[in-house]
């Protein structure tokens, strides 16, 4: 029972020695934060090619030394990983994975819990003491220094999953010398970039010389990694190569015609919307620099849409959210996916949602089917929409004569003399299905305005669309 203020345990009121109750699941213990290896200052990731991910080095006695990747497990690394501020741990790879240390192995199986606040607080032998050596050297890679497939891009080949490989780095593009690449590099690649697997790495400047850096050389994948920051590599720029020497990749995908990598969203129907495109696990935007009716006609034709109506530009089907992923697209027409059209690097732009683009195909027109109910005649009556096999009505809500003269125009009724609201031509029944339709009036069909998606609404019947058309058959 110490006060805390003793200079030695001899001196704390005790019973007798080898007098107690206890057995040993009541042993105690003590993690002091001068000793051992709680005397740790500092730590860091060598060897990779960002500050989250490489070989563990900690610096003790004036000497910075390896681990001992024995028991070396995912646990440890995440300590690792939350102490530098480099995220969630990855992989915990040994086996010198990225590159023999040098100087002492000051620590041997190393043995966190994992909810460890820093590496010092964790169980391991005494510093120096360990059975290893350094092809044994233990390595961390952690989300923070995990690249996304934004970073990586195949370029000068056939389509996008094949090409000289080519890196971002500190705002720069550069190539990746071949030395020492092979299929286990080039199949982290293919991974990273979601193209299949590798069917080649070609090297010397196969699909051309490229330009500016060289960023790597001497790659060493393992062939599992996710990403090719999580290679071992020489430091970044560093390297005794020229362009004659750039690597390149072949993966087994002809360039993702996936529809699951574009969909059109907020319009009316699958086939009219703001373009949103996913890519590193995310749905993002487009930016509508330069977008035109080329550009619609391949997210069309990935959509099994038909062909191109309209191209909208500014955020004609609303806001999206974040990313932006691409600016400047410039397809030629005759690409069957968007991601094989020109553009700038994955989320590289200077754009804002309100440049948003969108797109209106043919495909899917006439599902928004239109009729006019309990009116005089065919051309003026309650608007009733069909979609999923039902009828169902449209909300008043900014209904004006725009939107009637939509209605009017796909019906062949002439032009739109009326645009009624409040349920003038009697409450319907069943499903609201659209709600805040706002057409410019130039459509061909309603299907082509925007408009909250088909039911969402907070509308009742009572609110019922109605248009009078001049035509009367």
């Amino acid at each position: 029972s110490c006060l805390g203020t003793e200079a030695t345990l001899a001196e704390c009121p005790v019973k007798p020695w080898g007098h107690h109750t206890c057995n040993h699941v009541e042993d105690a213990g003590v993690v002091c934060s001068g000793s051992g290896i709680a005397s740790i200052p500092r730590l860091r990731l060598v060897g990779g090619l960002s500050e989250c991910a490489g070989r563990v080095e900690v610096f003790y006695n004036n000497k910075w030394g390896t681990v001992c990747d024995d028991s070396w497990d995912l646990r440890d690394a995440a300590v690792v990983c939350r102490e530098l501020g480099c995220g969630v741990a990855l992989s915990a790879p040994g086996s010198a994975r990225f590159g023999w240390g040098a100087g002492p192995i000051w620590l041997d199986d190393v043995s966190c819990t994992g909810e460890e606040t820093d590496f010092s607080k964790c169980q391991a032998k005494m510093w120096g003491i360990h059975n290893c050596h350094h092809g044994e050297d233990a390595g961390v890679v952690c989300a923070a220094g995990n690249s996304s497939s934004a970073d990586l891009q195949l370029v000068d080949g056939p389509h996008r999953c094949a090409g000289r490989v080519e890196v971002l780095h500190a705002g720069q593009w550069g190539t990746v010398c071949d030395d020492g690449w092979d299929l286990n590099d080039a199949a982290v690649v293919c991974r990273q970039l979601g193209c299949g697997r590798a069917e080649a790495a070609p090297g010397r400047a196969r699909f051309g010389r490229g330009m500016g850096r060289i960023w790597l050389d001497d790659v060493a994948c393992a062939g599992s990694e996710d990403a090719l920051a999580q290679c071992r590599a020489h430091p970044w720029g560093q390297s005794n190569c020229n362009h004659g020497e750039d690597a390149g990749v072949v993966c087994s995908d002809a360039g993702a015609t996936n529809t699951s990598t574009v969909r059109l969203v907020d319009g009316p129907h699958r086939c009219a919307g703001r373009v949103e495109v996913f890519h590193n696990q995310q749905w993002g935007t487009v930016c509508d620099n330069g977008w035109d009716l080329s550009d619609a006609a391949v997210v069309c034709w990935q959509l099994g849409c038909g062909v191109a109506v309209a191209a909208p530009a500014g955020a004609s089907f609303g806001r999206g959210l974040d990313p932006i992923w691409l600016d400047r697209v410039a397809c030629v027409g005759g690409e069957k996916a968007l991601v094989q059209c020109r553009a700038r690097p994955w989320g590289i732009n200077s754009c804002t949602h309100e440049e948003d683009a969108g797109v209106v195909c043919s495909g899917d027109a006439h599902s928004c089917g239109v009729r006019l109910a309990e009116g005089p005649n065919r051309c003026g009556g309650r608007v009733e929409v069909l979609h999923a096999g039902q009828w169902g009505t449209v909300c008043d809500d900014s209904w004006d004569l725009n939107d009637a003269a939509v209605v009017c125009r796909q019906l062949g009724c002439g032009r739109a003399e009326a645009a009624h609201g409040r349920a003038y031509f009697g409450q319907g029944t069943g499903h609201i299905w659209l709600d805040d339709m706002s057409c410019t009036g130039s459509e061909d069909n309603l299907a082509q305005c925007q408009a909250h998606p088909w039911g969402q609404t907070n509308c009742h019947h009572g609110e019922d669309a109605g248009v009078v058309c001049s035509g009367t058959s």
